[in-house]
């Protein structure tokens, strides 16, 4: 699992998370955001881009944990 965030120094989260679904090697690592830009407009642009979790800042550790082990299920169906 991979956990981005949008801002980001050199290479937003966006940048990243298209570099790794165009990479043969990291297409299948599932990827988290958690960001404070919790607007639908960048949250549908993670979402084109595959990513397979969205959460906003502040976030609750159990929330985090809970979609980590969602995101590994799902990753090894």
């Amino acid at each position: 699992v991979m956990l981005l965030d949008i801002e980001m120094p050199r290479m937003d989260g966006f940048e990243v998370a298209r570099h790794m679904r165009n990479s043969a090697e990291m297409s299948d690592i599932p990827i988290i955001i958690i960001t404070s830009r919790t607007g639908e407009k960048h949250r549908k642009l993670a979402m084109d881009l595959g990513v397979k979790r969205y959460l906003g800042k502040p976030y609750q550790e159990t929330d985090l944990l809970e979609n980590i082990q969602s995101v590994l299920e799902e990753s090894r169906k």
